[in-house]
């Protein structure tokens, strides 16, 4: 088992009306500090009420940082920024004006953690980007994601690579910004809390952390793995992870999405075949939209992030998951997954897949071609 971290409180949030809820109120509690990062940060209702908040926490004096990905966020007008920065808001784009289709390795790598911390004691991840749940077409409903609020000495690890992030950033944009260094003191261990790990994903020291902490898991798992992933298109090693995991006899079931918002994302389904062949379960969710980033195995280990099971998040993006540790947490995170499943959950079956949906085999089939041939060009 890896190295986790002991004394920590954590709470489990569910969409962006729990998360936001909790956000606002702990931006609004900040005495000394706001960090946030995000792939996506959306002027709609939900970004106008985080941005009032946040001037607010800046016209008491509170130092806030706003780090936004320059293709997620690339349709946050000048004006909008130009407001933010009016208002004493430390405002960075990370890789600004660079579009991912042109095939070259930096034009991938984008921000995608979605993280918020706040006076370095209370720290906000997972997959919940700053936009509305009800911005989703056709008048569906709310899109799932989760995230998780934590306390404890693992902030201490988020806090410290939010700073040298921004820090690493502001320097290539050759701005200062005044940070306080009260990020060091000791934060507080809560007597029975529970056992956490903080890893990100970066293009340095940590190029394949994520991905090795979920094979470690799947490759001891004795009963059960739950994975509910939005973008899900597996290495080999992860896909024979999972295969073999089904031969030792584990249940393995994948909820994905159902609802394709981009045609790249029928590659997901090009597994679908050998998957199900191979006894693993697969639903589809076709509620709504599923932005979920989350697993849980043998009731114990779980994970709440940002990180997609793709190229992308695996391989060139920035990505910030939190592995948790205890029954508890897993169970109730395992509730909340099987319970998206009982209410959106299509299953697939392998009688149908082979026999029908053609259309859609011919589209994952392309897709991932597609793909694949874009890593090589970009030299991936």
């Amino acid at each position: 088992m890896p190295y986790y971290i002991k004394g920590n409180k954590i709470e489990l949030l569910k969409n962006g009306k729990d998360y936001f809820a909790a956000v606002i109120q702990s931006i609004k509690k900040a005495r000394k500090s706001i960090f946030i990062e995000a792939y996506i940060f959306s002027h709609d209702m939900t970004g106008k009420k985080i941005l009032t908040v946040l001037k607010e926490a800046s016209q008491k004096g509170i130092k806030v940082y706003l780090l936004l990905d320059g293709f997620g966020s690339r349709d946050l007008s000048l004006k909008v920024i130009n407001e933010i920065k009016a208002s004493k808001i430390y405002f960075l784009f990370y890789h600004p004006k660079i579009a991912p289709y042109q095939m070259k390795r930096i034009s991938l790598r984008r921000l995608h953690r979605k993280m918020i911390l706040i006076d370095h004691e209370i720290a906000y991840i997972g997959g919940i980007n700053i936009i509305d749940d009800m911005h989703v077409p056709n008048g569906k409903a709310p899109r799932i994601d989760y995230a998780a609020q934590i306390k404890g000495p693992v902030v201490h690890l988020i806090s410290r690579s939010m700073v040298k992030l921004w820090k690493r950033v502001s320097w290539s944009h050759f701005e200062k910004s005044f940070i306080p260094k009260d990020f060091y003191k000791q934060i507080v261990e809560y007597p029975n809390g529970t056992k956490l790990n903080f890893i990100e994903r970066d293009n340095f020291r940590h190029r394949r952390d994520i991905e090795k902490a979920y094979l470690d898991a799947i490759e001891n798992a004795q009963d059960e793995i739950l994975i509910a992933n939005a973008y899900f298109i597996p290495g080999k090693r992860f896909e024979r992870a999972l295969i073999a995991a089904a031969h030792r006899g584990v249940s393995v079931t994948l909820l994905l999405k159902g609802e394709i918002d981009y045609f790249l994302s029928n590659a997901t389904r090009a597994f679908y075949g050998k998957f199900l062949k191979e006894g693993i379960t697969i639903f589809e969710y076709t509620k709504s939209f599923m932005h979920s980033k989350v697993a849980v195995i043998d009731d114990t280990w779980s994970t709440v992030g940002s990180s997609n099971i793709d190229p992308f998040s695996l391989l060139l993006a920035r990505e910030a998951n939190i592995f948790i540790w205890d029954k508890s947490f897993a169970t109730q995170l395992k509730k909340n997954i099987k319970e998206d499943i009982r209410l959106g959950g299509t299953e697939i079956l392998l009688k149908d897949w082979d026999k029908s949906h053609l259309v859609k085999r011919i589209k994952s089939r392309i897709a991932y071609f597609i793909i694949r041939i874009s890593l090589g060009v970009a030299n991936i």
